[in-house]
C-alpha cells in the first residue's frame, strides 16, 4: 500500500488550488485576463514587428530575432501589465519586474521550442510560426504573472 495516497496536501498546494478555483469563478479575474490579452496583443505586435524587421531585411537568424523581439516586447508588457492589468497589485516594482522577467523567460522557452518545431520540423513560415508560438506560451504566462509576479500579498 502506498502511503502517499493518504498524505494530506501541503498548505501551498491547497492555497494554489483554492486561488485557481476562486479565480475561475471571479468576474474580476476574467476582466483581468481580458486586459492581459490586450496587453499581450500589443506585445505581440511589437514582438512580430521587431522579429519581421530583424529576420527579414536585416537577415538575422530567426531564433536571434525571436529573442530580440522578446526583449522589446517584455519591456512593453511589463509596463502595461503593472499599470493596467494588475494595477491593484501592491509590491515593489523591482521585485515584480524580476518575477515578470522570470515568468517571461519560461514563456520564451516554450515559445522557442514551439517556433523551432513549427519552422524546422513542419516547414511553417517563420512569421506564422512565431505568432503561433506566442499564443502557445500565453496561458502559462498569465497564470505565472497573476499568481506570482503581481500576486496580491
Amino acid at each position: 500500500m502506498n502511503t502517499s495516497e493518504f498524505e494530506l496536501p501541503t498548505p501551498a498546494a491547497v492555497t494554489l488550488r483554492g486561488r485557481l478555483a476562486a479565480a475561475v469563478r471571479s468576474p474580476q479575474a476574467w476582466a483581468q485576463l481580458l486586459r492581459f490579452a490586450v496587453v499581450g496583443a500589443t506585445g505581440t505586435v511589437v514582438n512580430l514587428a521587431v522579429f519581421a524587421i530583424l529576420s527579414g531585411p536585416l537577415g538575422w537568424d530567426y531564433r536571434v530575432a525571436a529573442v530580440a523581439g522578446f526583449v522589446v516586447a517584455v519591456t512593453n508588457n511589463f509596463a502595461l501589465n503593472r499599470l493596467w492589468t494588475f494595477r491593484d497589485a501592491e509590491g515593489h516594482a523591482g521585485f515584480q519586474a524580476a518575477r515578470f522577467v522570470a515568468v517571461s523567460l519560461a514563456g520564451l522557452v516554450v515559445n522557442l521550442f514551439v517556433l523551432h518545431v513549427l519552422v524546422d520540423g513542419f516547414g511553417a513560415g517563420k512569421l506564422v510560426g512565431q505568432a503561433v508560438a506566442i499564443a502557445a506560451a500565453t496561458p502559462m504566462s498569465f497564470v505565472g504573472n497573476k499568481l506570482w509576479s503581481f500576486a496580491e500579498r
